[in-house]
């Protein structure tokens, strides 16, 4: 007899310390559960990964050299991380290098996640995922990207003719869909990160600051940003609060907050100040006022979110004038935009119920 709720597996990058690849996995195996499915994600573990995604973790701000006081506090981070990722439904672990261990699924998701990220400094070129020795009745992808791999580098025929076996492709980003666009000649569905098309919601009571503050949530800011930012919380007298990195121009450092923290500080703050793509993604999820530095890494990822939902005038550089950043963090958001993110909500709902029906 044929299980009613199909066993449905989530391929992604579950174990990086990073907000964004926390929630987007949470929230597409809560959104998948919602829709019926038994939904796990596919739990691959390599020492080779993880301890280079603990190095990283330990000195995630780098070129900028780490206080050693910010070891034990990045240290914890890290424990807080693992033990929200051990909470999440997932299936028996197998070694990344024996892929063929992994269990039968009835459908593979793979992504959300820059999961084709070629470049990428230590999943770039792992086959998993783009299907290889992947055992399921039905692959398909939701969200994924090529990250910073720019689609003028074309895709390998090697790479390609794996992705050909994919029932149904969609990609979160503009890059992403001319790579696919080019190599296998079809345009792939264009749609919404998890953790604005399942949207999630804060958990337990707020412990942070009951006045009014900015959350700030990125690193390597340039000094012009941080200056900006600064004059305009001060002129209305909110402090600055940094979640999950060090900036020394904010008021106080949040480096220990785990994902869920993390979540509830956006949720709670009166404006966003990110150089980071989930910056802007947990912006939009919770309506605020926000302004966004791209940095070379997120530049294409970011410009194609903001192109995306309509929020180009989010973005400032470096001779952005000053009532730029008192408009954007002052004034609600564009109601225009927030309208755009409900329909493309709904057509990724489509996409996903058309893919795995």
């Amino acid at each position: 007899m044929e299980n009613p709720q199909p066993r449905t597996g989530i391929l992604t990058f579950h174990r990086c310390v990073n907000y964004g690849s926390y929630w987007q996995v949470r929230c597409l195996v809560e959104g998948l559960r919602s829709r019926g499915h038994d939904a796990v994600i596919v739990d691959h573990d390599s020492w080779r990964i993880n301890l280079a995604e603990w190095k990283c973790a330990l000195r995630p701000v780098l070129p900028t050299p780490v206080p050693s006081k910010d070891y034990l506090l990045y240290g914890l981070k890290l424990i807080k991380f693992a033990r929200a990722v051990s909470s999440l439904p997932r299936s028996p672990r197998f070694a990344l290098e024996r892929a063929a261990d992994m269990e039968s699924f009835d459908r593979v998701v793979v992504g959300s996640d820059e999961v084709w990220n070629l470049i990428h400094p230590w999943y770039g070129g792992c086959s998993l995922f783009f299907g290889a020795s992947v055992r399921a009745r039905r692959l398909v992808s939701y969200a994924a990207s090529f990250g910073n791999y720019d689609a003028s580098n074309g895709l390998e025929p090697v790479w390609a003719d794996q992705l050909r076996r994919f029932e149904a492709i969609s990609v979160r980003d503009e890059n992403s869909r001319s790579i696919i666009k080019n190599a296998l000649g079809f345009e792939p569905e264009l749609v919404l990160d998890p953790c604005l098309q399942f949207m999630p919601e804060p958990e337990g009571p707020w412990r942070g600051p009951h006045r009014p503050f900015v959350a700030v949530y990125g690193h390597n800011f340039s000094e012009t940003f941080g200056r900006e930012v600064r004059r305009w919380a001060r002129s209305r007298g909110y402090p600055l609060i940094s979640l999950g990195y060090r900036n020394d121009w904010a008021d106080s450092q949040w480096i220990t907050a785990g994902p869920r923290r993390f979540a509830h500080g956006i949720a709670q703050a009166k404006a966003v100040a990110t150089n980071f793509f989930h910056g802007c993604v947990f912006a939009l999820r919770y309506a605020k006022p926000f302004v966004c530095e791209s940095s070379p890494y997120r530049y294409t990822k970011v410009q194609n979110l903001m192109e995306t939902v309509g929020g180009e005038k989010h973005l400032v550089v470096k001779d952005t004038p000053a009532l730029v950043y008192d408009a954007r963090l002052s004034e609600p958001l564009d109601p225009d935009m927030l309208d755009r993110i409900d329909r493309l909500r709904r057509a990724s709902g489509d996409y996903l119920d058309h893919a795995l029906g």
